[in-house]
């Protein structure tokens, strides 16, 4: 996991290719003005989903990874605690759907915070939970990277 702050991201350009065009999509465009959705930046290997939801407390949600993508998580506006893990023989509670790219868990260890103009880096290795409240139920807007590995 790499948590940081937008205007220090080429630092993480190095990463690769794929990961510098998702940095540059989130500097370079005005994530306010986009409604939510999904955004192809280069087809399958690299897109967006933008999305506006109220926090959750934990126990409505459940810890997820991912097999083929990286994750860019940009906070627009609002801010979330995120549940984070780092895979080492968690229970699976949900198997892995190879569509969506996604397996569920069963816990995190701890909590991180982020807030806006703030991104986080999950990588397959990396359980974690987006979307919990830090104290009460805010408005969250987020733009997520999906980075093909």
């Amino acid at each position: 996991m790499i948590l940081d702050k937008l205007e220090n991201c080429s630092k993480y350009f190095s990463l690769g290719k794929r990961f510098e065009t998702g940095f540059k999509y989130l500097l370079e465009t005005d994530l306010t003005k986009i409604t939510d959705g999904k955004y192809d930046i280069e087809g399958d290997d690299v897109f967006v989903l933008v999305s506006s939801y109220e926090t959750k407390r934990p126990t409505e949600k459940l810890p997820e990874a991912h097999r083929k993508y990286a994750d860019i998580q940009f906070i627009v506006s609002g801010n979330e605690n995120i549940g984070y893990a780092h895979l080492e023989n968690q229970n699976i509670k949900i198997e892995y759907n190879e569509e969506k790219d996604i397996i569920f868990y069963d816990e995190v260890s701890f909590y991180i915070k982020l807030p806006k103009g703030k991104f986080a880096v999950f990588l397959p290795d990396d359980i974690h939970m987006p979307g919990i409240l830090d104290g009460e139920v805010m408005q969250v807007k987020k733009a997520v990277v999906k980075v093909r590995l």
